[in-house]
């Protein structure tokens, strides 16, 4: 005979998408109705329009089909009422919320930073942390550049987030990579017109109220330049590691260079740099031409005393998936361009935090 528990016990496997937690554990569970080989769920959506209901039912009918004798499944979506969201939000308040400045925070933060727009910082960010991600780590991406958004794009995530209660926002899952952005907030081609004190709210709403749950790592798209965010940044993660990425021309490198000295005053550390746009391979013959010149990297690794952790190539396919919300590294994971940022990521997982 099947058992409430036992279906209650199936429903623990499966896994809220956005929250990364049991839906049992969540309060999704409304109810569960056993008829012989017949079982019924009704499942409790945090918000109505989910785009994940889907996803979500699917996964129900899966784990719960798997008990032995059962024969027909039914999934029932309703939506959470207000008074429910605000529970689920105080309960993911103390767990999930606020852990990531915490000094006893286990999160590994890579802050990556440039000196200049241009150079392909976010194209660094999104594809390191989906070479972590396939690493089998545990991945957030905070778009921290508020004027020059790019990562819900570049990571197919445009959707508004989910907001369960005072304080409490769910960042949006993409190929397990949990993504919060600016570019999910506001209109793509509205322009964000804030001075400081907005800047440091929202850098600080994305950190401490956003609900990224357990992770290993939190990639931060950091706006080029030693300005608001970046000091708000450097206030809120001073043990984060910084990923300098610049091209090849001395004038970008120095500029980088700054941002060092930058987080060196508040106590951070660079991990090492990343050249972007390093050379053009030529797809007939395959000589490697260097396009935008050499050497400015390599100079500012020596001057930093970091590690040169990469030579990024010009790529079309990295422009182009960057569009397609398809980053290098998912898309063609054994292309050349895909295994620097590969290396990349494993100097970045095996270095010392």
């Amino acid at each position: 005979m099947i058992t409430r528990d036992q279906v209650m016990e199936r429903l623990a496997t499966v896994m809220d998408p956005e929250i990364h937690k049991p839906i049992t554990e969540l309060g999704m569970v409304a109810s569960v109705d056993v008829e012989g080989a017949k079982v019924r769920c009704t499942i409790k959506l945090t918000v109505a329009g989910c785009p994940l209901s889907t996803r979500i039912e699917d996964d129900v009918r899966r784990a719960v089909g798997a008990i032995p004798g059962v024969q027909d499944v039914a999934v029932l979506l309703d939506v959470m009422t207000p008074q429910e969201r605000e529970d689920l939000a105080n309960r993911l308040r103390p767990r999930h919320v606020s852990t990531i400045t915490r000094k006893d925070s286990t999160v590994r933060v890579l802050i990556c930073g440039s000196g200049k727009g241009g150079v392909g910082k976010s194209t660094v960010t999104v594809n390191v942390a989906a070479a972590l991600q396939r690493m089998g780590r545990a991945v957030g991406v905070l778009d921290a550049d508020v004027y020059g958004f790019s990562v819900s794009r570049m990571l197919a995530a445009r959707q508004q987030p989910v907001v369960l209660g005072d304080g409490v926002i769910v960042p949006i899952d993409v190929h397990d990579v949990r993504v919060i952005s600016m570019g999910m907030l506001v209109d793509e081609n509205t322009p964000v017109m804030w001075r400081g004190p907005m800047l440091h709210k929202l850098v600080d709403q994305f950190l401490n109220e956003v609900a990224w749950g357990e992770l290993d790592y939190l990639v931060i798209d950091a706006p080029p330049g030693t300005g608001d965010v970046a000091i708000s940044l450097s206030q809120e993660l001073p043990r984060a590691r910084v990923l300098l990425v610049t091209t090849p021309q001395e004038a970008a490198a120095r500029v980088a260079g700054r941002v060092a000295q930058m987080a060196g005053k508040v106590g951070q550390e660079v991990i090492g740099i990343v050249e972007n746009m390093a050379y053009f391979r030529c797809p007939n013959c395959g000589e490697a031409h260097d396009i935008f010149g050499r050497g400015g990297a390599q100079r500012l690794a020596r001057d930093l005393h970091v590690p040169l952790l990469g030579h990024v190539p010009i790529d079309p396919a990295l422009p182009t998936g960057g569009d397609m919300g398809e980053p290098i590294v998912w898309s063609d994971p054994e292309s050349e361009t895909a295994q620097v940022f590969v290396e990349v990521a494993k100097a970045v997982d095996k270095a010392t935090w």
